[in-house]
């Protein structure tokens, strides 16, 4: 053959290699190559064996890779039994499938039901893939797909979420998604990641945070462990010592741990040690000693010490005890977390924490203190006012805040939209309870002038009166007085600090009638008539006042404001016929505190009230009544060096 011949078909033969090469090459990097290679794991998979592929898989950036995961956890994913390849599938009737290519989603094939086996991953595998589907998750177009994937890493986070979770960051478009991803990080960071200064610094950037999720990140890293001294390894992470019969050491595992070491033998209690005289006694003796003469402790015991040196029982010595015996060895505390700069850097997290935790505990507790205020400012203004104008007591007062929050409900049944219904409820509940209120004074009050205990006991029956009409026409049960949508939820500072709407929305109520009631007591005639009653009503009767006629109004507007406060409270407390019982004492001790007949007084005095309650259930809140007892105490002691209250009223006032 010519030598140019051989050259010739030598370069043809190197090129067809070559070219097959290059395609062998090519088709090795399409998903369904990459499945195939691994194609035994898949098929049968395990949670011990199959880790490293599902790695691999997620790992390789090819097409199709996320949709592949997707479909094999949910268990939409087939096998062809004839070629052994892997699909997605579409059906219409449920038994032809058209076979999806992995990568173009393109249909290939279709098949019977019977030419396709379905692949079932268990538990364990899916838990794997859904890993693995993180990284494709966290990157997602979808931001509420995104934010599934950090409520599952937050809800069960393992270090495979570490390095994709770090990924994803520079690429967040959202600021808030974000912020949340750099959280979950440092979370994650502080838990797995195993360089010591990378999680020490995570831990310093978490020592702002006041989040529940931080806590319970920080909280595991001080989890400590009892230790013998003897025993603890060196390098170990030691606390420091520990004293046995503590909340961390009890005597008995103390004891059990020496035992266990070697240091000590298992020694008998009391009735073993009976029981093993009884076990030895031959011929009336026992040890040599008579049975007769162990009517003693003492000498039962003396009687032991003789039996463990002659027989085979568990020796022991007089005196010794389980407390006597863990006293001889040496305790410590160890630190699961190995490492002293992780646990220092935790330990100081932790106090910067508990200092934010508690300010934000004081501004919480605050907020509750001024929700309780504005709702007894509410309940008691009406009553400072008749009291003062009038110096009446007034003990129905709590019935017409049952009145108006009855009204509340009976227009919820008429208008169906929540918002409407409040807006007409507020003037609705005024005009009744006011409208109420003259008639209480024109019909009895007007009658018992300077006669307060007469007065109490008719306002009294009033009271019982007005709480049976309420369960005659609307029965025992609780009624609701549904809040607007918009007024539900709360707003919510941070996991210490959070307020509802609905009481947000009562201290405004608050504010408004402070400020309504400030403009028609300084700014109208109505309140300068008022004032001067209140003040001196023989001089106002002089100067052409009615005095008749302003005590009326002011006792009709003492009702209606009542009225209103009951529309308020019932919208976070269930409607009854008694529900006004429960503000009634509270309203008397606001009046009497801030000073009788002062508007200023009377939110003093329910801003105290409010923020003592509260104070007292923090300090014990499994037992409001005592807290109700300690607050009515305080108020008793107050009231001794301060009789006219916060703020005293000169006039009528005075006079009492």
């Amino acid at each position: 053959m010519p030598r140019s011949l051989f050259t010739a078909l030598f370069l043809l033969c190197a090129a067809v290699f070559g070219t097959l090469t290059t395609a062998g090459s090519a088709g090795a990097q399409t998903l369904q190559d990459l499945l195939q290679e691994n194609r035994s794991d898949i098929e049968r998979p395990s949670r011990q064996t199959i880790g490293p592929v599902i790695t691999e898989i997620a790992r390789s950036g090819l097409p199709g890779v996320q949709q592949f995961f997707e479909a094999w956890s949910e268990r939409e994913l087939y096998q062809d039994e004839e070629t052994g390849l892997f699909h997605l599938v579409e059906t219409d009737d449920g038994e032809t499938y058209r076979l999806l290519d992995l990568s173009t989603g393109e249909v290939v094939a279709e098949k019977n039901e019977d030419a396709l086996d379905q692949l079932r991953p268990n538990a364990g595998v899916r838990g794997l893939i859904g890993s693995a589907l993180v990284r494709f998750q966290l990157l997602d177009p979808d931001p509420a797909r995104r934010l599934d994937a950090l409520t599952a890493i937050q809800r069960s986070g393992n270090e495979s979420h570490l390095e994709p979770l770090r990924g994803s960051i520079d690429e967040e478009p959202d600021p808030e998604i974000r912020a949340r991803k750099i959280v979950l990080e440092r979370l994650l960071t502080v838990a797995y990641d195993p360089d010591s200064a990378t999680r020490v610094a995570a831990i310093g950037d978490l020592s702002t945070s006041i989040s529940l999720e931080t806590r319970g990140a920080l909280n595991p890293l001080l989890a400590t462990r009892p230790m013998l001294a003897t025993e603890v390894p060196e390098g170990a992470n030691v606390k420091g010592p520990l004293e046995p019969g503590t909340d961390e050491l009890g005597i008995t595992e103390a004891y059990e741990m020496m035992i266990e070491a070697g240091l000590v033998r298992p020694f008998p209690d009391a009735e073993a040690r009976k029981a093993a005289l009884i076990a030895n006694a031959e011929g009336g003796e026992v040890a040599g000693v008579p049975i007769s003469s162990l009517d003693t402790q003492e000498a039962r015991d003396a009687a032991y010490v003789r039996l463990a040196a002659q027989a085979d029982v568990p020796s022991w010595a007089p005196g010794e005890t389980r407390e006597t015996v863990v006293q001889e060895a040496e305790f410590v505390s160890v630190y699961l977390e190995p490492d002293p700069a992780v646990t220092e850097a935790a330990q100081a997290a932790l106090a910067s924490i508990s200092t934010r935790v508690g300010a934000n505990q004081l501004l919480d507790l605050s907020l509750d203190g001024l929700s309780l205020a504005s709702i007894y400012f509410l309940a008691a203004i009406g009553l400072a006012i008749t009291f003062g104008v009038m110096r009446v007591i007034n003990m129905a007062h709590g019935e017409f805040i049952m009145m108006g929050a009855y009204t509340g409900y009976v227009l919820q049944q008429v208008i169906p939209n929540n918002t409407v219904s409040i807006l007409v409820a507020i003037p609705t509940a005024f005009a009744v309870t006011f409208a109420a209120g003259v008639a209480m004074e024109r019909l009895v009050i007007r009658h018992l002038y300077s006669r307060p205990l007469e007065t109490l006991l008719a306002t009294f029956g009033i009271s019982i009166a007005l709480q049976q009409i309420a369960k005659n026409i609307f029965g025992t049960q609780a009624r609701p007085l549904t809040a607007p949508g918009w007024l539900d939820g709360a707003w919510v500072l941070n996991d210490v600090v959070g307020i509802s709407y609905i009481r947000i929305a009562i201290f405004v109520l608050a504010l408004i009638f402070l400020v309504l009631l400030l403009v028609i007591l300084n700014r109208t005639r109505l309140g300068l008539e008022v004032r001067a009653v209140t003040q001196n009503p023989r001089m106002a009767s002089s100067m052409g006042i009615n005095p008749d006629r302003i005590n009326m109004l002011t006792f009709g507007l003492g009702s209606g404001i009542a009225g209103i406060a009951g529309v308020a409270i019932g919208l976070y407390a269930q409607v009854t016929s008694e529900m006004g019982q429960a503000y009634i004492v509270q309203s008397f001790m606001t009046v009497v505190v801030g000073g009788v007949g002062n508007i200023w007084g009377t939110l003093l005095g329910a801003t105290m009230i409010g923020f003592l309650q509260k104070g007292i259930e923090w300090f014990n809140p499994s037992n409001t009544l005592a807290a109700q007892t300690y607050m009515i105490v305080f108020i008793i002691i107050f009231i001794q060096f301060r009789p006219r209250g916060i703020i005293a009223l000169k006039g009528r006032a005075a006079e009492a």
